[in-house]
């Protein structure tokens, strides 16, 4: 089994998860059509809820995407930093990023 299934699959354990659940998630595939239909669907049912947002939604959304996006960035592409910090290494990256951003605007 892939080191991250495994990992995952004891914080499954951890959480209370069932063992053969989460063995049958991990071993279905799921047809690319479907991910792109779901996401499509998804896309189209966030325009409709959000279309008429205004901008500071729309900004806080993109701004919580944004941290996300870097924390798994930091996670996945950086495992020295991961090793040592553990839960800190997406928050660090992502102060990092705003400090130099904000040195960069200034």
């Amino acid at each position: 089994m892939p080191m991250y299934l495994e990992a995952g699959l004891w914080g499954l354990l951890g959480g209370g998860a069932q063992v053969l659940g989460a063995l049958i998630a991990w071993s279905v595939r799921v047809p690319d059509g479907v991910i792109a239909a779901v996401s499509g669907l998804s896309a189209l049912l966030g325009y409709v809820a959000l279309g008429s947002a205004p901008p500071e939604v729309i900004a806080v959304i993109t701004a919580v995407a944004a941290g996300a996006i870097l924390t798994m960035i930091a996670d996945t592409m950086i495992p020295e930093a991961f090793e040592t910090t553990r839960t800190w290494t997406g928050l660090i990256t992502t102060i990092g990023f705003l400090v130099a951003f904000a040195i960069e605007r200034a």
